[in-house]
């Protein structure tokens, strides 16, 4: 093997992707909820699942949690049921937008009391980050305008500025702030973090532990989110990944479903910036919502989707791509990444399994395994815990 395969291979064996406790659970559209047997009914059952696939996988060591979905009594006892189970807690997700309360916003909402109880929520997230060991806190509002004149643009954003400060003043020494954005809905007139400007320019006067995140599925149609990758990483600004495949909005269908090269050019930025290993800080994790397809098995492939993405942009011959560029070379450089892009990393990726006591193949893996038999039997009564819960 030269060089270079020992360093793509070193990068793959260290590579990290963090699943969703929702992806786990019964989840859909505005129009309709299809359930599956055998979701989880509660977290700790989340968890269960997400250790199969970290089992099957090998590179999925942490679960996300989303607040109050998951809500328990004892959060350092989930903690510690993770660690049972071979994974650790991730990202505290915070949701302040499902309460009637929030209707016309959460942090941004014309009345202070509103407000205020956003903000306790937020709080309370961190205090489930300090139980669980968590490092991260993730952000997304859902805050906005429907009409012109609804509500003053300026006023709403010195709000938002006022609780990001009292959250990020609250949190600990090594923790951090994960700024979301979206382009719309459910606001359509305005979005009070619409784009990733907007996140930024918050973050900044935040400090250096306040990053943005970057969902690919949150934004406009043709939008060059590889661009943003690379300005955000330059500035030491790209704090997380929400993947996800989309076709026109914010659809969440498994990451690199839609469009496998997108996924791939935004890989090709993280290694180029150096910024795909653990130790660099950014956290790539997955943001999707299964409502046609079984649970474990469409996160295990998404999984494997970023990892084939990545390889491939590890196999960028970035010599050749830079003299190429230096030289003025057009069908040159775009022919390096071309290159890479048509490798079939798929038997490199099957013998690293091997190599690190994983079933070369994941999903026939899980089949074999009889744990969805076993969780359709065991799982019956009680509230599945899924899309809203």
């Amino acid at each position: 093997m030269d060089e270079r395969g020992t360093r793509v291979r070193e990068a793959l064996r260290g590579q990290r992707i963090e699943t969703p406790s929702w992806g786990y659970g019964n989840s859909g559209t505005r129009f309709k909820v299809f359930t599956r047997p055998g979701v989880p009914r509660d977290p700790w059952e989340k968890i269960e699942d997400a250790s199969v696939v970290h089992r099957l996988t090998g590179v999925a060591p942490s679960v996300s949690l989303h607040i109050p979905w998951d809500t328990v009594e004892d959060y350092a006892e989930l903690a510690k049921h993770a660690a049972d189970l071979g994974v650790q807690i991730g990202v505290v997700n915070a949701n302040v937008f499902q309460d009637d309360d929030f209707k016309l916003g959460s942090v941004t909402h014309p009345d202070p009391g509103v407000r205020r109880k956003a903000v306790d929520h937020l709080r309370h997230c961190v205090d489930v980050m300090d139980a669980t060991g968590s490092r991260d806190l993730k952000l997304w509002f859902a805050d906005g305008t429907n009409y012109p004149g609804q509500d003053s643009i300026r006023a709403r954003q010195d709000r938002l500025s006022e609780a990001l400060h009292e959250v990020y003043g609250r949190l600990g020494d090594d923790q951090r702030m994960l700024l979301e954005y979206k382009l719309f809905e459910p606001a359509f007139y305005t979005t009070d973090v619409p784009d990733w400007g907007t996140a930024y320019a918050h973050c900044l006067t935040l400090g250096e532990r306040a990053q943005v995140v970057i969902d690919t599925g949150h934004h406009a149609p043709g939008t060059n989110i590889e661009f943003i990758v690379a300005v955000l990483a330059r500035a030491g600004k790209l704090g997380a990944f929400d993947f996800n495949s989309r076709f026109y909005a914010d659809d969440d269908l498994m990451a690199g479903a839609a469009d496998p090269f997108q996924l791939f050019r935004i890989m090709h930025e993280i290694v180029v910036a150096d910024v795909l290993g653990p130790d660099s800080g950014v956290t790539f994790m997955l943001d999707q919502c299964h409502n046609i397809e079984q649970k474990i098995p469409a996160v295990i492939r998404s999984v494997q989707n970023v990892q084939e993405a990545t390889a491939k942009a590890l196999l960028v011959d970035t010599d050749e791509l830079a003299a190429a560029q230096a030289s003025g070379d057009v069908l040159a450089a775009n022919a390096v990444l071309m290159d890479a892009f048509a490798t079939d990393v798929r038997p490199m990726l099957r013998e690293l399994r091997e190599e690190q006591g994983v079933d070369p193949d994941p999903v026939a893996a899980y089949h074999r395994s009889g744990h969805q038999t076993r969780i359709e039997t065991e799982r019956v009564g009680g509230e599945q815990a899924g899309w809203g819960a």
